[in-house]
């Protein structure tokens, strides 16, 4: 094993027209935001509900429980150099970026790759330089993994925000996330894990696996895992942190970079943790090392839970659509309790310390699912309007009993429209993709959901044939149906899914799809740390409450700045006080 990374190359611009020096594609700085000048494509927010990705993502999440073994690439890496990094900034500390959750929408993924990139951050009173090591929890592109989407919905936007190394030289460390893994991790491995052309944008990428080992300053460690959506941790992977942990003592201090907060997912699921708690308990405890921070992404929001001697961090606000934090458990014990885990570590309580947004703002944005669903989804308002069509067509062939031959041939059975609304209602409140038990309150909200929209559709059925058009001579009464119904219908239904939503919400039911229905851009967050050459960790968890939607061509055109900037300044303010992590403490039990 070797101590230390490929250095990244050395940059080497050349004026306002700077070459592809730091691995970009990018010949010359742009003149304009024409996708052809930028060399990639900006890309909205990702229409969650839409009911072809609704689809697709079902299936590739039924694929990657099914076949996940089969496509599991971390034992082949065992073929790859199992490099040990090492990052210490020139006056024996370092600063550290935390990045989770990124690659969607262009606004809000490049707001925060915007403000990563510049030379210094003024936050609230803090001077923040750009930092020395970048770590990506997960997630880097939405919603497939395929290279056309990391291209425009992370890369592009990485290298629009640093182009050309600059001379501190940073580095990229990436975690793969379960969206990173619906191809097996073809893409990951190919961005990430590279033997030229280590570059991603400005920085140059430092792991030679899809899991790495960091040495950082004053005895801290940066460990990055990758559980493969939860599954387990390979042999390769355990051998890798065998040899890391030959290097560890009890001087030695952890911050362990894994791809879901398993400790609040633990709540509902209390094998979430077991591979976390694994890895703790069997490489790092018995070296006498003490984990002081661990941080993920997977929820899109930025959450702290304080232990006795350690931090659990969720910062997955990168740029994904914002998750909710006003669902979240005041206290969790971690591990938990009942855990299946045979020999399970002795569990500790946590408090929740500190959230961004707060519960008040995260309550106020669920309200805005009335006016959101059906704006940042049509193809989803479209599907709604086009199932209560063909129910109101189904109900006013039963209610008229005038339904001919050729009518028959454009309707549904009442019956079938029916069994369709109600199981569609019941598996949509609990999808096969959340994982987990199917709770009564579940069956309880599913079917009263289903029930409603059968309660409008009588309704609609019973307007509709007060009106001339069912009438007219076949097959007008479909034309017209599909032309006047179906919009207006589809519009109000969208309503009853978002009043049911909301209540669900209330349940912890369908509290993803609340918001994921919103596609909120805005609240975004990142986290900023910092190692003093006394080996104190400060974190600095950065909130931007409201992301760019206009940029314009940088007018500074050195080799190393962005190539746009917003044209109204992004406010970057810190999400809570600064935490202040210190000292060797007492291990636990």
């Amino acid at each position: 094993m070797t101590d230390d990374p490929e250095p990244p190359g050395e940059a080497t611009p050349s004026g306002p027209h700077a070459s592809e020096a730091a691995g970009g594609r990018q010949a010359r700085r742009p003149r304009s935001t024409d996708p052809q000048e930028l060399g990639f494509t900006p890309r909205g927010p990702v229409p969650w509900l839409a009911p072809f990705l609704l689809i697709s993502t079902g299936i590739r999440t039924l694929l990657a429980m099914l076949f996940g073994a089969y496509l599991d690439k971390r034992e082949l890496q065992n073929a790859l150099d199992a490099k040990i990094g090492k990052q210490i900034g020139p006056d024996g500390g370092l600063w550290l970026d935390y990045v989770a959750d990124l690659g969607d929408g262009f606004n809000a993924t490049y707001s925060v790759a915007y403000l990563l990139a510049q030379p210094e951050l003024e936050v609230d009173g803090h001077r923040l330089p750009r930092a020395q090591t970048l770590v990506m929890g997960g997630d880097q592109v939405y919603p497939s993994a395929a290279y056309e989407a990391y291209e425009d919905r992370c890369k592009g936007p990485y290298q629009a925000a640093l182009p050309v190394t600059p001379s501190a030289r940073p580095t990229l460390f990436a975690v793969p996330g379960n969206h990173d893994w619906y191809d097996g991790l073809t893409a990951f491995l190919r961005l990430f894990v590279r033997s030229r052309d280590r570059h991603f944008g400005g920085w140059g990428t430092g792991q030679s696996r899809s899991y790495f080992a960091v040495e950082l300053p004053a005895g801290w460690w940066l460990l990055g895992l990758d559980d493969q959506s939860g599954s387990y941790l390979d042999d390769p992977q355990l051998t890798y942190f065998d040899t890391v942990a030959e290097r560890l003592g009890p001087q030695s201090r952890v911050i362990l970079a894994v791809p879901a907060p398993t400790w609040v997912k633990a709540v509902d699921h209390p094998t979430a943790y077991d591979s976390i708690d694994y890895f703790i308990r069997t490489i790092v405890a018995p070296t006498g090392a003490q984990v002081r921070l661990l941080v993920s992404g997977d929820l899109h929001h930025y959450a702290r839970y304080a232990g006795p001697d350690r931090q659990l961090v969720t910062c997955g606000g990168g740029g994904a659509y914002l998750y909710p934090t006003h669902k979240l458990p005041e206290r969790i014990e971690v591990p938990p309790r009942d855990t299946l885990a045979r020999r399970a570590s002795v569990s500790h309580p946590y408090d929740l310390a500190g959230r961004y947004p707060d519960a008040k703002r995260s309550r106020r944005y669920g309200w805005g699912i009335f006016g959101r669903l059906p704006l940042r989804n049509p193809g989803f308002t479209t599907l709604l309007g086009t199932v209560h069509t063909l129910l109101m067509l189904a109900m006013a062939g039963v209610a008229t009993h005038r339904e001919g031959t050729d009518q028959r041939l454009f309707s549904v059975p009442l019956v079938a429209m029916l069994l369709v609304t109600l199981l569609g209602a019941a598996v949509f409140a609990k999808p096969p993709s959340a994982g987990g038990k199917r709770h009564v309150r579940h069956w309880i909200l599913g079917v009263a959901h289903g029930t409603a929209h059968l309660g409008l559709a009588a309704l609609g059925t019973w307007a509709w044939l007060s009106l001339p058009f069912y009438d007219w001579p076949w097959p007008l009464p479909v034309a017209a149906a599909a032309v006047l119904y179906g919009p207006v219908i589809g519009l109000v239904a969208s309503q009853v899914v978002a009043a049911y939503l909301l209540v669900a919400g209330a349940f912890g039911v369908n509290v993803n799809e609340l918001f994921a229905g919103q596609g909120i851009e805005d609240a975004k967050a990142f986290l900023r740390m910092r190692i003093d050459p006394d080996g104190t960790l400060t974190l600095y968890p950065i909130a931007v409450d409201r992301v760019s939607r206009d940029w314009q061509v940088n007018p500074d055109q050195s080799p190393t700045s962005s190539w746009l900037t917003p044209k109204t300044p992004l406010h970057p303010r810190l999400a809570e006080p600064p935490v202040r992590i210190s000292g060797p403490t007492p291990p636990q039990g």
